[in-house]
């Protein structure tokens, strides 16, 4: 059952960590060049309402499932 576990907690963290990273470039307080580009990707210029929310709500999912993963890890 611990597997399972750590495993959620891991999902749950790169799933915050995904959500803090569109939330920053959201926000406009950082800015990446894109990565993986199959059609025309320009960065996004400026604040964009729309992934500033997107992050935060990835932020608070992955926030609950690490919560959620570590309370099974306390119980006996």
């Amino acid at each position: 059952m611990k597997a399972r576990e750590i495993v959620g907690a891991l999902i749950g963290a790169f799933i915050g960590f995904l959500g803090l990273l569109w939330f920053l470039q959201g926000m406009g307080i950082l800015r990446m060049r894109p990565i993986l580009c199959i059609a025309n990707c320009e960065e996004i210029v400026g604040p964009s309402p729309l992934w500033a929310g997107t992050g935060l709500a990835a932020l608070v999912i992955g926030a609950i499932v690490v919560f959620v993963s570590m309370k099974g890890l306390r119980a006996p």
